[in-house]
């Protein structure tokens, strides 16, 4: 199997994985983790991500290498790359909320 497609598997199921570990935790002390700044932040994130991914590979600033793909692609962005911005939207707000950052 290429090298993209498991390092992305291993970001994303890391990032769920400690996602769910922090909803418990917040769930323990009261003030459980809202789902709608985790959808937002994904969305943006990965509409950000698709749109200077592609300008960026498109006027060649890098590349990757195609064997090391599964081959899919959204544009010039390859499936792989958008594992980052899914696994910051899993981790981001559950962090920021955990730690006090949506309190008044």
């Amino acid at each position: 199997m290429p090298a993209y497609p498991i390092i992305a598997l291993a970001l994303v199921v890391s990032a769920v994985s400690v996602r769910l570990i922090l909803g418990a935790v917040a769930r323990r002390r009261g003030r459980p983790l809202p789902v709608m700044p985790t959808l937002v932040t994904g969305l943006v994130l990965v509409v950000l991500t698709l749109v200077f991914d592609n300008l960026m590979i498109g006027v060649g600033l890098y590349g990757y290498p195609a064997e090391q793909l599964l081959g899919v692609r959204i544009g010039l962005v390859p499936l792989e790359d958008l594992s980052y911005p899914i696994a910051t939207a899993a981790l981001l707000p559950a962090v920021w909320h955990l730690a006090g950052g949506d309190r008044d």
